[in-house]
């Protein structure tokens, strides 16, 4: 992609509205619009983020045996009449109704809609265990929204939804999910600790949330300091193992770990004081398991292999992506801008021109960048005619993890600097070196 090109308003002052690192540095970026209180549009390089987020969900996901669908942001308010939360979620919920006067609801959640999806499909035990998920924009009438889209009212939600026979057999699947977070958001560059959590409006006596910890977070959190060492577990998990499963979920609960709402202060004063870690936080995951709340009072049932019919056990299970985004930034930034994990960087490399219509110069640039992109990596190439101080400041700012610096001495040497956005580390390099450092 050219620079020259491309869509990217940066900002050269801080907002004024912004509260926090991220939502100053999101704007400044050009990375999100906001469209009215707690509503954004997600420009350009915002959406790249975005999107390379969600695939890393996705793929641990699918790697835990979750399915994709895609359900409305639209719900029947006769669903949500029959689960008994219609009345009792709150002026969270955006209420509405069609022409015909029928009730509507903006989907804050999916439980009842995939609840009416799985009981007028799946008849029998021999179909289960099954886990249905989907990526979609979700809305809730937030009194407070702030923090950009840390907290706002519009927001994106990956939510899964579990179906089991018996209890056993859906902690199971929670198991499976609780591993599935821990993998996600370590691959998202995020050290989440789990944490006893209260169910709230979506129900249920089982239910963590993932917490990320950061100076700005909206709540205080209390644990035990050894989470931060725990390993991750691996691509090569069993998620079919029950034993597995449950060892890693008997690990990460083993020691004290809870949000405000759930705090025990004896428990916590338990744990020897230089042990102890007491922070703000940023729940970016919450999983639940909420048994027959939904199934019984909507008649999702299933014949079991003794021949009667059982209501099915049920879990839910929530990522947002859109708050993810700015969470990664609170982790992973400078006094200079973001700094991506490579993971989720909205491109592999920058390749700066430092002198634009010097000929060699040029030359050289367009060489590296037809070379990378043919290699299939994400190459922002910044051709503009703006000063070097201004290129160099704009590509610290928006955070690409390497950068490819092209100028008139340099390049007269058949050489090019290469930058570590993170470390700040440069490396002076031959072009032909260069390339294959990205391409090998």
């Amino acid at each position: 992609m050219r620079l020259s090109r491309y869509f990217m308003p940066i900002l050269k002052e801080n907002p004024k509205e912004a509260e926090i690192v991220s939502h100053r540095l999101m704007l400044r970026a050009g990375m999100i619009r906001q469209q009215s209180q707690g509503i954004y549009s997600w420009l350009p390089l915002g959406k790249r983020v975005l999107d390379k987020v969600n695939a890393v969900i996705r793929e641990e996901q699918n790697r835990a045996g979750a399915i994709e669908l895609s359900m409305p942001t639209l719900q029947s308010a006769e669903l949500w009449q029959e689960s008994g939360r219609y009345d009792a979620y709150g002026k969270e919920m955006l209420r509405i109704k069609d022409r015909q006067e029928r009730p509507m609801l903006y989907g804050p959640t999916n439980e009842e809609m995939v609840t009416d999806i799985f009981r007028a499909s799946v008849k029998s035990y021999k179909d289960l265990p099954l886990n249905l998920y989907h990526i979609q924009l979700k809305f809730r009438d937030e009194i407070r929204p702030r923090f950009g889209t840390m907290r706002s009212r519009e927001f994106m939600m990956k939510d899964a939804y579990s179906f089991d026979l018996t209890r056993e057999a859906a902690e199971h699947s929670y198991n499976k999910m609780f591993a599935a977070y821990l993998r996600t958001f370590d691959r998202l560059g995020l050290r989440a600790i789990p944490m006893r959590a209260d169910t709230g409006p979506i129900g249920g006596n089982l239910s963590h949330e993932f917490i990320i910890l950061a100076d700005t977070g909206e709540s205080e959190v209390f644990c035990h300091k050894d989470f931060v060492g725990f390993d991750i577990p691996s691509e090569r998990t069993d998620f079919d193992s029950v034993e597995g499963l449950q060892a890693i979920f008997d690990k990460w609960t083993s020691l004290y770990a809870a949000t405000s709402e759930m705090h025990d202060e004896a428990a916590f004063n338990a744990i020897p004081e230089g042990e102890r870690l007491s922070a703000r936080g940023i729940e970016v995951g919450h999983i639940f398991y909420f048994g027959t709340k939904y199934s019984e009072p909507m008649g999702a049932k299933v014949q079991g292999p003794d021949g009667k019919e059982h209501f099915v056990h049920m879990g839910s299970y929530g990522i947002g992506p859109t708050r993810l985004v700015p969470a990664i930034i609170e982790a992973s930034h400078d006094d200079n801008g973001i700094i991506w994990p490579a993971s989720v960087a909205p491109f592999d490399v920058v390749v700066i021109n430092m002198k634009s219509g010097d000929e060699a110069c040029d030359d050289t640039c367009e060489l590296i960048y037809a070379a990378l992109t043919k290699a299939g990596k994400d190459v922002l190439y910044d051709d503009t005619d703006d000063r070097a101080g201004t290129k160099f400041a704009t590509a610290d700012l928006i955070g690409v993890p390497l950068q490819i610096i092209a100028g008139p001495r340099a390049v007269a040497n058949g050489e090019v600097e290469v930058k570590d956005r993170k470390t700040g580390a440069r490396e002076t390099m031959t072009i032909e070196a260069a390339i294959n450092r990205f391409v090998a």
